[in-house]
């Protein structure tokens, strides 16, 4: 059993890997040592910026150094699966961002953090504020059964030299950039048992680069339940609205990826993130705002919940940590399927 901090060598050098690195660094619960990047130059910036002992340009020898005892992989979403299973496989907890290359890659990654003993975890933030917890409790008591979930996420993004322009490093483009976090929504607050009964949809192409860079669509599930989502890159606005409509109430969230209080990209201290909660014909200023204050980011939250887990990778909660990743990429994956141009 890890009582001491767990030791967490980094792969991947992009603002996501610094914001994760420095979640990591702020939890008490883990340590980054070591970075690795195809170019030793970025891997030294790196580990100098977040005071890391180690540099690496060659990934394989970060998993072999013998004081990491996890990995964070935040490569593009094609580079994951190799070393997420080899991090496996050498007996090293996984944190993974996403998506993934699909469903059955994620497959052969839990199999193998199973098999081995280890923990996963993939990197959605939003799971651990408490105010997730907070509604899947309470969701059945303040708005009865939830039979439909709207969400749109939008930020925009039309720099064609970034990475999520170019389909051979980010296959899913926006659709799994942020489609993601509809999916996971989905896996969240509707009744885990409901099964995919049809998925329809639509999407949009960068005519210059080939990228996914819109998506909307519609999953039907047995018993009644439907969901819809929109995504993309292209509105000009930052949008991440989730919508609960259940049969006696509507829960409403502008902010359900990254509160606004410690989203890193646009941050309002002192905020504190909620929901708004409505029923029967009341005025919009009569809806009821329920404050849910965490003294943590999300992603700090997060990276306790890793350390956690790798003290009893082959419980209760690392297997539910599996099921929820695995549960959003079939999901995504019959999104994603069913899509035809616009």
């Amino acid at each position: 059993m890890i009582t001491s901090p767990l030791r967490v060598g980094v792969v991947g050098t992009g603002l996501i890997a610094g914001l994760t690195t420095a979640a990591l660094a702020a939890s008490g619960a883990c340590v980054p040592v070591a970075v690795s990047s195809r170019r030793q130059a970025s891997a030294l910036a790196f580990a100098s910026r977040h005071a890391l002992p180690a540099a690496y340009d060659d990934w394989q020898a970060l998993l072999a150094a013998p004081d990491i005892d996890a990995v964070y992989v935040a490569t593009p979403t094609a580079a994951r699966e190799p070393i997420a299973l080899q991090a496996a496989r050498q007996g090293k907890h996984v944190l993974a961002e996403k998506p993934f290359a699909s469903l059955a890659s994620l497959r052969l990654i839990t199999q193998a953090c199973a098999s081995r003993g280890v923990a996963f975890l993939d990197g959605t933030h939003f799971v651990h504020h408490p105010r997730t917890a907070l509604l899947k409790a309470s969701l059945a008591e303040r708005i009865g059964r939830v039979q439909a979930l709207r969400c749109s996420f939008f930020f925009p993004s039309g720099d064609r030299s970034n990475m999520r322009y170019d389909p051979a490093q980010e296959p899913w483009g926006a659709i799994g950039d942020m489609g993601w976090y509809a999916m996971r929504a989905i896996a969240e607050f509707l009744a885990a048992d409901a099964e995919l009964l049809h998925s329809s949809g639509v999407l949009q192409r960068d005519a210059a680069t080939g990228a996914a860079v819109r998506g909307a669509g519609l999953l039907h599930f047995a018993g009644g339940a439907t969901a819809t989502w929109d995504v993309g890159y292209d509105a000009d606005a930052c949008l991440q609205d989730l919508q609960l409509l259940g049969e006696r109430g509507v829960v409403t969230l502008d902010d359900f990826v990254l509160d606004w209080a410690q989203g890193y990209m646009l941050p309002r201290p002192g905020f504190v993130a909620g929901f708004r909660q409505q029923s029967g014909m009341a005025h919009p200023g009569d809806h009821a705002w329920v404050p849910v204050p965490s003294e943590l980011p999300a992603n700090v939250r997060m990276a306790q919940h890793f350390a956690a887990l790798a003290q009893d990778p082959q419980g209760p909660a690392a297997a539910a940590s599996m099921r929820a990743s695995l549960r959003t990429q079939a999901l995504l994956d019959a999104a994603w399927a069913s899509l035809r141009l616009a």
